[in-house]
């Protein structure tokens, strides 16, 4: 415990004051030894980390509980479903800089409940690097992420239902292997059809 602490650059009553406040994990005994080891370094490294940004200790308990109880990689991303998608690592640091200020217990709760973060030891992935950049440009814009994340789930929703639509069609006059093969098709028909509704939508508002 002496150890992890001068390491983690705390003292051994902060270390014992975490440990209480489940902040971090506990240790593997062996007999009456308890041994620490780099994944512990590296919480309460975050910790120090996201105390610098202004979190509370409440708010980190919260994002530690969520991230201990978060689905790993291999659930989020499905390991043996195709994927266009490009998954990001990142470190809680990290994801507080794509949404600064917005990193919030609830936010990332709804963020993991809607698939696109999962954990996978002391990292965060992000199911999507697409959908990373979006929605931090959104932020950026000055839209609470916590409206993105509604907005998701509403967009969700819908594409399970078109996916539903063209896989469908696609089964009942091609063999099964083209559902694969013929899903650009399927996402430009929804690409350009979104342009031409947001082209009336602007109308309607002009």
């Amino acid at each position: 415990m002496e150890e992890l602490a001068r390491r983690a650059g705390i003292t051994v009553r902060t270390l014992r004051f975490y440990r209480e406040r489940k902040l971090i994990p506990p240790p593997r005994r062996e007999g009456r030894i308890a041994w620490y080891d780099d994944h512990h370094l590296a919480r309460l490294r975050t910790i120090t980390a996201l105390l610098e940004r202004g979190h509370t200790l409440n708010g980190i308990a919260e994002l530690a509980e969520a991230f201990d109880h978060g689905r790993d990689v291999g659930e989020l991303l499905g390991m043996d479903t195709p994927t266009e998608e490009t998954p990001v690592r990142l470190t809680p640091e990290e994801l507080a800089d794509h949404f600064t200020g917005e990193v919030t217990p609830e936010n990332l709760a709804a963020a993991m409940d809607l698939g696109y973060l999962g954990t996978d030891g002391e990292e965060i992935v992000h199911i999507s690097r697409r959908l990373l950049d979006v929605s931090s440009a959104l932020v950026r814009e000055g839209i609470p992420l916590a409206e993105v994340l509604r907005a998701g789930r509403e967009v969700r929703a819908h594409a399970e239902a078109m996916a539903d639509l063209f896989a469908e069609l696609i089964l009942r006059h091609a063999p099964e292997d083209a559902v694969h093969r013929l899903r650009p098709l399927a996402r430009s028909v929804v690409d350009a059809e979104l342009s031409l509704a947001m082209d009336r939508r602007l109308r309607k508002q002009d």
